[in-house]
């Protein structure tokens, strides 16, 4: 599953559905969390659960309440018998929050004859204080990618904000984007960026998801359609990348009894040769 784009479209609003599809956006999120106001939570629910009835173009995730709310259940109630593609669960807190969806999961798969395990997840990993010492926890089959927000874990923390005056992360968040990075790869799943506020400022976004791209994130969330076509710019690689990596490939191959190779005055070695199988597979995807 490419995940280059997931684009939030608010749960209670089923008439954006259609424009988030024709964003080229590789998945869309259907929002029953932030973006619903609790007295809208179950007309949102019944919008969500006729949207997946519907025919689909690509992949579709639910982001539900948290576990902790009250209302996940109520969520998943709902939505599953549209059997959607996977769940976003935010304010995640590692393997437990693992094991008590699960647990949830496997009655709704097996009462809508869904196979075991595939309904997929998209944890939120960062959005409460004790979620950051559990970050090491998400190693888990139905765990599709692994994302990160700097939104509400500075509201529990009591912080005035997450970001400089000229829109760049403070040190402490700095540290957590980090952390989730380095959570997805010892997960072995994709890391997703997270959003970028400001819809109108695109050449702020395209600086911001080249910058994801550059430390080693796979995609990244939307929040307007129009950030789609700068996000899945940002996170395909571009010719000369993937001529560079097929290259790498070629050199390696040409001289399979040596762990090192020499390309363009270059030293390379094992690691750039996996960077290499990385940048095409993400490429042959599409």
């Amino acid at each position: 599953m490419r995940l280059r784009s997931l684009l939030f479209v608010p749960g209670d609003r089923p008439d954006r559905v259609e424009k988030a599809v024709a964003s080229g956006a590789d998945a869309i999120i259907l929002d029953l969390e932030d973006s619903v106001a609790l007295v809208a939570k179950d007309k949102a629910r019944a919008d969500v659960a006729r949207v997946l009835q519907a025919e689909r173009r690509g992949p579709v995730f639910v982001r539900v309440n948290p576990l902790s709310s009250g209302l996940a259940v109520a969520d998943l109630e709902a939505v599953m018998p549209g059997r959607p593609d996977g769940l976003m669960l935010p304010k995640a807190e590692g393997a437990r929050s693992l094991a008590a969806i699960e647990a949830l999961l496997r009655p709704y798969e097996q009462q809508h004859a869904i196979a075991p395990g595939s309904t997929k997840l998209l944890p939120i990993a960062t959005e409460t204080p004790a979620a950051i010492f559990r970050l090491g926890e998400y190693g888990h089959p139905r765990v599709a990618a692994l994302t990160w927000g700097a939104e509400d874990l500075p509201a529990a923390m009591g912080a005035l904000s997450s970001r400089e005056e000229d829109g760049r992360y403070t040190p402490p968040y700095e540290v957590v984007r980090a952390l989730a990075l380095f959570a997805a790869a010892a997960a072995d799943v994709p890391a997703l960026e997270t959003v970028y506020p400001n819809f109108k400022d695109l050449d702020g976004l395209a600086n911001y998801a080249r910058r994801g791209a550059r430390d080693g994130f796979s995609g990244m969330l939307a929040l307007h359609p129009a950030q789609v076509p700068v996000i899945n710019a940002a996170f395909t690689p571009s010719a000369d990348q993937i001529a560079r990596a097929r290259a790498v490939i070629a050199a390696f191959a040409e001289n399979a009894e040596r762990g090192v190779v020499v390309l363009d005055g270059h030293m390379l070695d094992a690691p750039h040769l996996a960077q290499a199988h990385r940048i095409l597979s993400r490429c042959d995807e599409g």
